[in-house]
């Protein structure tokens, strides 16, 4: 596709961007493009999906570490209850696990969210013919890791140990026993290296893995 190729009507996206003194910045500039239009930002991944119903862009743009639903999580929602929306996930640290997440929760774009603004409204532009764009040095890391080692069930409660949680309440969050959680633990903490649970929780964060 040639790089000054225009879709025919203006593309609606919506963009959520974690809180920051960059925040606003990206929508002015995508608002320079001609043919793209910034229809709704919003702060936080719990917002995503209703301004989705409301706006209907064709295009979301989702920074990765978004507060109180993140990134990856607020595109397996959209992929869920507005399927026409394509999902570009945006970052500045390029986890290795990031990228495997992403794509399993259906995003077709990921690139770093302080790349050339040109690049990333040209990416807009491609996924909505139908490509899958990835910054190519994120896709690198990506195949060097590996997959993660972690199961769905062990990754729930190293995200629930994230605050220092009590068992216990780890076990009554994840409707677990308690015997269970403490085995997760400790195979999650073995399988990434680490000697403990907050350990395990940053290993296994600065992998992308959580």
């Amino acid at each position: 596709m040639p790089r000054n190729y225009r879709p025919a009507k203006s593309v609606r996206i919506l963009l959520a961007e974690g809180r920051g003194s960059g925040q606003g910045a990206l929508a002015v500039l995508l608002g320079m493009e001609p043919d793209l239009r910034v229809v709704a930002q919003v702060g936080s991944g719990d917002a995503v999906v209703d301004a989705a119903l409301v706006h209907r862009p064709d295009v979301a743009l989702l920074d990765v570490e978004l507060p109180v639903r993140g990134g990856l999580e607020a595109a397996a929602d959209l992929r869920d209850q507005a399927p026409d929306c394509r999902v570009l996930i945006l970052t500045t640290q390029g986890r290795p696990g990031y990228l495997r997440r992403a794509l399993a929760a259906g995003a077709v774009g990921f690139l770093v969210k302080d790349g050339p603004v040109d690049e990333l409204a040209l990416a807009i532009r491609r996924v909505l013919t139908g490509e899958t764009v990835i910054d190519p040095a994120l896709a690198a890391a990506a195949l060097n890791a590996g997959p993660s080692p972690l199961t769905a069930t062990e990754c729930a409660v190293l995200r629930a140990s994230v605050d220092g949680s009590a068992l216990a309440d780890i076990a009554a969050a994840l409707g677990l026993p308690e015997s269970e959680v403490v085995d997760l633990l400790s195979s999650a903490t073995a399988k990434v290296g680490a000697r403990s649970r907050p350990e395990a929780v940053r290993a296994a964060r600065e992998q992308g893995w959580l």
